[in-house]
Formats: structure tokens, C-alpha cells, sequence
């Protein structure tokens, strides 16, 4: 054993072990190691990785090294043997014991001098090499960390005696597995090799029993390897990869809680790195470079499961260590999305793989894809069935069936919409098409965007009193007030429904906690008395909603004097309705629960599920049904709550460079003097007053899921004086401007006609 963290003993191995199956053969091709040259053959080379990975130090310059590290053709690679899950490390392999093809030449043993023990002297020991060119104390040191789970961590354990078997500490010097590892790809190539070659023997070894707490702490380190970043090591990445995915749920708990206490760099750099393994092995560049796809099916499963214990470690931080989004893996919106859909329709969480098991690395772009196809096709085939009806009936077929066709008066607009809706129930699934009753016009898109924003603002309208507005938060909540129907809730469901099936982008404010009681559950239960839109809600849901009451509530939280006495609170709570005060238990006999120091903390759970849950579940629970009878799909379990957000209301990152990029002209050109003002104008203003323009032009001041280029965003000449202001037609996302002389006069007009929009030039 190594008495030391970094002490060394390189004549520890002895006896044999039967041979192993073969990873591939490690072979250097420089003198300095005393190897035969190998084939540099199709693989790229270390040093070639290095030069765009990481720059040298300076002092590596003058450095005598390998030039290169060539692998062999993996291609010939037979797999390591199957991994069953109840293994665990019998013993080290013998170096002598190894197929010659994996064994290295033994260099000449050097003279030890006094080991590092710390950062520090890892960091004197390190530069001492670079400057004298002399590698060999470093060189001990790596290859004998890297030869077996017990090396790691008798090299990297805080204390080499202690368990640490918490999930709350891996007992893993971090700072000194970033400095050696940070060092890595700067050392000679044979020392890269070496730490390789240690890998290999780590894997190839043969478990039985349970992992310990030892061996989950090298697959933790070994994780954190940037050799593996270069596609010629994918394939030891790849049965690391297997190892830690096979490992049991008890392991993966361990292992979760370690993960996430990583720095946010290093987290992000190994999410990175099975993404982009993910990806090359999807669309390698060359794909000479990995053996055939039939003998590494598992490649993509194990990366996808190790990228799940991230997922998890980045789900228990709050606020999450990097934002859901880096998870995306861009490559899946080139691949055919529906097959997989279809796979994980049919065979769910099975053996069969399907990235639809992992819907943290598909994209909203991509799942908005899976969501429109899986509508167009439930569309078509609801069309079709109603064709056959009539056909089988003996009846004329009406082009109009295949159309959910709303006909409404503009002065009965929610009566209308309700009506028309109720009655067409069956319809829902078909293309929205929208006519306004007493007005001429074919509606190619433009009628039905003006339905739902007259609608949604009817129904949004204070004075209409079935959402409250908070203005601290600038959202909408649900009205707790009784009333004997529900349906206009119902309503306003199948609205956002109707807006997700048909690719419209809503101007609605929920907060997020709504659309987590949207996807609670995501799926309609088939027993109508299961309770749905019911989810579990913290403080921090209700301080998106209510500010000011969620400040309130964690000051009696955090309140040191006696609450009973000081506040005189009981488990009652009191909501006016219609000008009339009433008064709810938050549990069985609540008035006569004092709110104490010892009970505050469910005084404040109990309120804020009253007030999220329990006091609007009537209303909540028509809306839900509103909205899954239109999204009755299972695309839906592949949705986070905000990417539900995203789909209904539009994303809030602006960019207007993108804008401007795929902007249609009529009557100007692009060229033209007037826009070119226009935007010099509005790539200068403010945020606030971009959105502004947003909203004024399209209604909403938020972007589709596809980006700018979906807007179809247009600016037409308006041939009026230059005293006029600008004129938005938002059913066609159109923008009229007059053709303004000077960039002042553009500027000032613009902000008047944006800044003033409600009531006036909206069309």
C-alpha cells in the first residue's frame, strides 16, 4: 500500500491472473519510451488533441517528448466481458499477466526522492520537471495512482484510513484530482499513456460481490478524466461509462450526492463530454475511428444513464448548478425524431432504447417537433374518420368537416367561443379555422391569431374576474371565488390547448408553478375521481405568485421570539369573497391550533398548499381538463414545466440581430434609407423597449419556439404622411411605416406608437 498520498512502490505486483479480454493495445511511438514506433494509423494523436485542447506552458517548449500517441484500429477491439450488476473488485491484475499487446515495456525504475503530499508539492514536484526536463518522480507518480481502484485512493482520499461513507462527503481531495488532472494533458506523452494503460487494468478486473464506497470514489475520479475528450480513448470512456451505468440504484444515490458538489466548471465540463460523446457516436466524422455499431449498441444507453445522474445531481441544487438547458443535446434534432417516439410509445422504459427515456437532452426545439407531429398526425387521422362517416352514411362529404370551424359575433365573443366549443367537442383535434360572423375573409392564419388575442384578452380582463393580477409579480392567478360553473376555466384550457396543437404564441402570464399543476400529471387519469392539477409547492412557488406574502411567511419563519405569543395565530385563514369575509381551516379543528415555534413550519406548508392547491382546485381542475382534452398526448411526459411555458407563451430571450436577419420587406427594400434608420433604432434600444416593438408588432413580446425566423415578421411601406405614426397589423406579425426622412423623427415616432399601443394602431 502506499503510505503516503503520493509515496511510491513500483515492485508491488506480484503472481499472475488468467488474461483478460483486450482493450486496445496502448503504443507509443517515440525513443524517449523505449517502444517501437506504431501505426499512427486513423486515429487523431495525443499531441494533436492537446494543441487544441489546452495551450503548453511555456517552459514545455524545450521539453524532449513523444511526439505522438498513436491507438490502434478500434475497429478489431473485441468488447470487454458483460458487466453484471452484482460485481464487485477482486484483486489487482498483474502487469505480467497481460496480453503482450497491452503490456508497456518496463522503464528503467527511477530513483525516488521524497513524494508530494499535497497540492503543493505536487505543484514543486510538477514544475521542477518542467524545467529541468526530468519526468520521473511524476511519472511514478501517475502510473502508480492509475493502476487500481486502490492506488486512486490511497492518492486522492482526504485520509487514506478513513471509510467516508456519507453521501454528504466523497472523502475526495478535489483540489488535488483538479491539479493533477489540469496537469495531465501538459505531461509527456508516455505519462498520458501510462494513466491510460492503469485505466484499462482497472476495468478489465473481475467483481464480485457489491461496489464499495472505494470503488464508486474511482469511478467518481476517473469520471473526471479530460483524456477523454479525444474520440481515440472513446472506447476505455465507453466501458467506464458501462461500468458506472450498470452499477445498482443504491451506488447511483452515492454517487448523485457527490456529483453535485462539484464546482459549476467541472459539472459543466463532464456534461459536455458524454454530450459530445453522445454525438460522435451518432455522427462520427470519421467513422473508421469506432468499431461497427452492432458491437456498440450500448455506447449511447450507458452515456445517456450517466448523463440521468447528472441530471438528478443538477435537479437537487437550487438554485441547479447549470441551467436545464445545457442538457440539450443539439445533434438529436438531425435524427428521426418520431422513430424514437414511436419506440418509446411502444416499448416505454424497457430494453429498447429510445432518447425519449431521457427527455432532459432533447431539445424544446425538437420536442416541439414530436408534439407537432404527433397533433398533425392525430389531426389527420380524426379527419379521416369523419370522411369515412360520411362516405358510410351515403353523405355528400363537406370539405368543412375536416376543420374545427369557429363561427363568433365580436360583441359575444366568450359566450360564442364557449358555445362553439362545447358543441364541437369532437372537433378539437382538427386544424382551428375562425369566422367572424358578419365579416368577409378567408382565414389563412390571421382571423384565427385575432380570435385568441381578442379572447385571452376578454377573459384576462380584471373587471371579467376569474384570474386576479398580481402587479409585483406581473402574473395572473387563478380568482378562488365559488361560482356554480366552471366552464369558462374549461374554457380557457382548451385555449392554451388549442395554441400548442395549432403552433400559436399566447400573451398569458402564469407563473411556473401553474404549468407544474399543468403537467400533475401529464397524462389524464382514466378513474375521474383521481384529484388532478394537485402538485407539491414550497415558499419559493408562492413568492412568484404573491411576493409580499411569501416575505411575510418566511420572517415568521425565521422569527426568534415566541411566536404564539407575538403573532397570536391559529390554523385558520381568512379569504374576502364578494365583499364578505370567510374563514378556512387549514386542518381538522385549525381554530383552536395556536401557530407555535415548534409547529410554524407546517403552519406555512399548510398555507401555501391552501392557497396554491386546495382553495382553486375547482377552477385549476376544469382548466386542466380544458387543456388535456386537446394535448391528450404522451409527448406531453417529455415536457418540463417550462418548456410547457415555452411552447404556450414564447420564449423571453430576444434576439434582434435574428430579427433583422429574416425581416421580409414590402414596398422598402433592405437597402433603403428608412430602414436602416429603423434599425440603428432598434438594435440601440433598451430591452424594455424592444419588447415593447414585440408586443405592438405580434402581440406578445415573447419568441416562438423556433426562434425569430418563425415570427415571419414583415415591414411594409405605408404610403401616408411622415406625420402619422407607425400602424402594426399583429394577426400577420406586420409592421407599416411610413418612410420616414431623418433617424430622429423615426426614433420619436416609434416610441410614441409602441409605448401607446393598447387601444390605438392594433389591428
Amino acid at each position: 500500500m502506499m503510505k503516503g498520498a503520493f509515496s511510491m512502490d513500483l515492485n508491488k505486483k506480484k503472481g499472475k491472473e488468467p488474461e483478460r479480454e483486450k482493450l486496445p493495445p496502448i503504443v507509443s511511438t517515440g525513443a524517449a519510451a523505449g517502444l517501437d514506433r506504431g501505426s499512427k494509423g486513423q486515429i487523431p494523436t495525443f499531441s494533436s488533441f492537446v494543441s487544441t485542447v489546452t495551450q503548453k506552458k511555456e517552459a514545455t517548449e524545450n521539453r524532449s517528448s513523444p511526439p505522438h500517441l498513436a491507438l490502434p484500429n478500434i475497429r478489431n477491439v473485441r468488447d470487454l466481458p458483460p458487466l453484471c450488476l452484482d460485481v464487485r473488485q477482486k484483486q489487482r491484475m498483474s502487469v505480467d499477466a497481460l496480453p503482450s499487446e497491452v503490456k508497456v515495456p518496463a522503464l528503467p525504475e527511477p530513483t525516488l526522492p521524497s513524494q508530494p503530499k499535497s497540492v503543493k508539492d505536487f505543484e514543486e514536484h510538477l514544475e521542477k520537471a518542467e524545467s529541468t526536463g526530468n519526468w520521473k518522480s511524476v511519472h511514478a507518480f501517475y502510473i502508480t495512482a492509475f493502476d487500481s481502484f486502490t492506488e486512486l485512493n490511497a492518492a486522492f482520499k482526504k485520509d487514506a484510513t478513513a471509510s467516508f461513507n456519507t453521501i454528504e462527503d466523497s472523502g475526495v481531495n478535489a483540489n488535488l484530482v483538479n491539479a493533477v488532472f489540469d496537469a495531465l494533458l501538459n505531461t509527456p506523452q508516455d505519462i498520458q499513456k501510462s494513466v491510460l494503460k492503469g485505466i484499462i487494468n482497472s476495468l478489465l478486473r473481475e467483481w464480485k460481490g457489491p461496489r464499495t464506497k472505494d470503488d464508486l470514489r474511482a469511478y467518481f475520479i476517473l469520471l473526471q478524466n479530460p483524456q477523454f475528450n479525444i474520440t481515440s480513448t472513446y472506447v476505455i470512456y465507453a466501458h467506464l461509462l458501462r461500468q458506472i451505468a450498470a452499477l445498482v440504484e443504491a451506488d447511483h444515490h452515492f454517487l448523485v450526492h457527490w456529483l453535485k458538489k462539484l464546482s459549476q466548471k467541472k459539472f459543466k465540463q463532464l456534461v459536455e463530454r458524454l454530450l459530445q460523446f453522445v454525438s460522435l457516436r451518432l455522427f462520427p466524422a470519421k467513422p473508421e475511428e469506432f468499431p461497427p455499431l452492432t458491437k456498440c449498441s450500448w455506447w449511447i444507453p450507458s452515456a445517456s444513464k450517466v448523463l440521468a445522474l447528472l441530471n438528478t445531481a443538477n435537479n437537487l441544487v437550487h438554485p441547479p448548478l447549470i441551467p436545464y438547458t445545457d442538457f440539450y443535446n443539439s445533434t438529436l434534432d438531425h435524427i428521426d425524431l418520431m422513430e424514437e417516439y414511436h419506440t418509446w410509445q411502444s416499448f416505454g422504459n424497457s430494453h429498447r432504447f429510445s432518447f425519449c427515456q431521457y427527455p432532459f437532452v432533447i431539445s424544446i426545439t425538437a420536442k416541439k417537433i414530436i408534439i407537432q407531429r404527433d397533433s398533425e398526425q392525430q389531426m389527420i387521422s380524426i379527419a379521416r374518420q369523419s370522411l369515412v362517416d360520411k362516405v358510410s352514411r351515403r353523405q355528400r362529404p363537406d370539405m368543412n368537416m375536416l376543420f374545427l370551424n369557429m363561427k363568433v359575433r365580436r360583441t359575444h365573443l366568450v359566450s360564442d367561443s364557449l358555445d362553439e366549443l362545447t358543441r364541437k367537442r369532437a372537433d378539437l383535434k382538427k386544424k382551428l379555422k375562425v369566422t367572424f360572423v358578419g365579416e368577409a375573409g378567408l382565414d389563412m392564419g390571421g382571423l384565427t391569431k385575432e380570435w385568441f388575442l381578442l379572447l385571452i384578452r376578454q377573459i384576462f380582463h380584471p373587471d371579467y374576474g376569474m384570474f386576479t393580477y398580481h402587479k409585483d409579480s406581473h402574473c395572473h392567478w387563478f380568482s378562488s371565488f365559488k361560482c356554480d360553473n366552471y366552464s369558462e376555466f374549461r374554457l380557457v384550457g382548451i385555449l392554451m390547448g388549442l395554441a400548442v396543437y395549432n403552433s400559436i404564441t399566447l400573451d398569458i402570464r402564469f407563473p411556473p408553478c401553474c404549468y407544474k399543476k399543468l403537467l400533475s400529471p401529464p397524462i389524464v387519469p382514466s378513474d375521474q375521481n383521481t384529484p388532478v392539477g394537485i402538485c407539491s409547492v414550497t415558499i419559493d412557488d408562492l413568492c412568484q405568485i404573491m411576493p409580499e406574502l411569501a416575505h411575510g411567511l418566511k420572517e415568521l419563519l425565521s422569527y426568534e421570539g415566541n411566536v404564539e405569543e407575538d403573532f397570536y395565530s391559529t390554523f385558520q385563514v381568512f379569504q374576502e369573497e364578494f365583499g364578505i369575509i370567510k374563514s378556512y381551516n387549514l386542518k381538522p379543528g385549525g381554530d383552536k391550533i395556536p401557530v407555535t415555534n415548534q409547529n410554524r413550519r407546517e403552519y406555512v406548508q399548510l398555507y401555501t398548499d391552501f392557497l396554491l392547491n386546495k382553495s382553486i382546485y375547482k377552477q385549476f381542475a376544469a382548466f386542466y381538463c380544458g387543456f388535456h382534452s386537446v394535448c391528450a398526448s404522451n409527448a406531453l411526459m417529455l415536457l418540463r414545466p417550462e418548456e410547457v411555458e415555452i411552447l404556450v407563451c414564447g420564449s423571453p430571450e430576444l434576439d434582434m440581430h435574428a430579427l433583422q436577419r429574416s425581416t421580409q420587406y414590402d414596398g422598402y427594400a433592405k437597402t433603403d434609407l428608412t430602414i436602416r434608420y429603423f434599425w440603428d433604432v432598434v438594435l440601440g434600444f433598451p430591452l424594455d423597449l424592444q419588447k415593447k416593438l414585440l408586443h405592438f408588432t405580434t402581440g406578445s413580446d415573447r419568441v416562438p419556439v423556433g426562434g425569430m425566423a418563425d415570427l415571419n415578421f414583415k415591414i411594409s411601406k405605408n404610403e401616408t404622411s411622415t406625420n402619422w405614426l407607425p400602424v402594426a397589423h399583429t394577426c400577420f406579425n406586420q409592421l407599416c411605416l411610413p418612410p420616414y426622412k431623418s433617424k430622429k423623427d423615426l426614433k420619436q415616432k416609434l416610441i410614441i406608437g409602441i409605448s401607446n399601443s393598447e387601444g390605438f394602431g392594433l389591428e
